[in-house]
């Protein structure tokens, strides 16, 4: 007997699935793989915009010109991301007017990592190395994610996320070099931000309700856990190398495993601040909010001059 035709597209969708090859915008895809899409990349977009508020915050008090043109061409970089990210997610079906009002009403979520205040200059550096160097590790196997306008995206970002990871550890290694109170400034603010840090990967394998399919329609290609090893193994060195202290009495080699061991994170301060309750949740927000209500104008006169040009074509 012919098999249905949904039955047709669902095992031709399962085939390319198989052969870890790409889905594109105009194949057929299951509803659930569609939404699931639309989350992650959507909250990956808020993410880049919203990261651009505890950074930007310093721009103008960067300590010489050069760090200023530094920052200020990180931020850039962010936005762009941002850009990049709502155009792969327009790709199936959802606007970025959509994807705005989502956010905004608390119905779509942005990382973590962006509802810790930044307390001084050497955040900067943190950030850099240890905020950027766990969306690299998170992100780097997302080029090989099975939709394709996600995974073209990730190229590029991961490239720039590459030399952002690479400034914020430079920035410190030149502090770290610096005066007894620069020094300070460094472990204070990696105390601050190592645990968050470790957050950003998620929750534990067990508690993380989208990761096993995620992997099954191989969106994502590690879980949570894996991830955050890669990340623990990754800083240590790096960390020495500065000399800094990670603030886990926990972290040890272990020679069997040949990973480093690390302390559990606390995850009631995880649940809290993604349900809203972080140290500059509403602050992110309300931030968010005014600016997308100042620049209306500025979305109204492009949708006038894009008609009346329309119109002109026409005539």
């Amino acid at each position: 007997m012919e098999p249905e035709p949904q039955e047709r597209l669902q095992a031709a969708f399962d085939a390319t699935i198989a052969r870890h090859d790409r889905i594109e915008p105009r194949d057929w895809m299951p509803e659930a793989y569609r939404r699931t899409l639309v989350r992650q990349i959507a909250q990956h977009a808020h993410s880049e915009i919203i990261g651009m508020q505890p950074e930007g915050n310093w721009i103008s008090r960067a300590p010489s010109l050069r760090r200023k043109a530094i920052l200020l061409a990180k931020v850039q970089d962010e936005a762009g991301h941002g850009l990049y990210l709502y155009s792969a997610c327009e790709t199936l079906g959802v606007s970025r007017a959509e994807l705005t009002d989502l956010l905004l009403t608390g119905r779509q979520k942005y990382s973590s990592i962006f509802n810790y205040p930044t307390l001084s200059y050497a955040d900067v550096g943190t950030i850099g190395w240890l905020v950027d160097g766990a969306a690299i590790c998170n992100q780097v196997p997302l080029c090989r994610t099975s939709y394709g306008p996600y995974g073209r995206a990730m190229i590029r970002i991961c490239k720039e996320e590459s030399f952002h990871q690479r400034q914020g550890y430079e920035l410190l290694m030149t502090m770290m070099r610096g005066t007894d109170a620069q020094r300070a400034m460094v472990q204070e603010s990696v105390d601050r931000f190592w645990w968050p840090s470790l957050m950003m990967f998620g929750p534990p394998d067990e508690r993380s309700p989208n990761s096993g399919q995620s992997m099954a329609w191989g969106i994502k290609r590690n879980s949570n856990d894996e991830l955050r090893q890669r990340f623990v193994d990754m800083s240590v060195p790096q960390a020495e190398a500065l000399g800094v202290t990670l603030p886990d009495p926990e972290l040890r080699w272990n020679e069997e495993r040949g990973h480093y061991d690390f302390g559990e994170p606390d995850w009631e301060e995880f649940a809290a601040v993604i349900s809203g309750n972080g140290p500059c949740n509403a602050q992110r927000l309300a931030h968010r909010r005014a600016a997308h209500e100042d620049g209306a104008w500025v979305r109204e006169a492009a949708s006038a001059f894009a008609a009346r040009s329309t119109e002109e074509e026409v005539r």
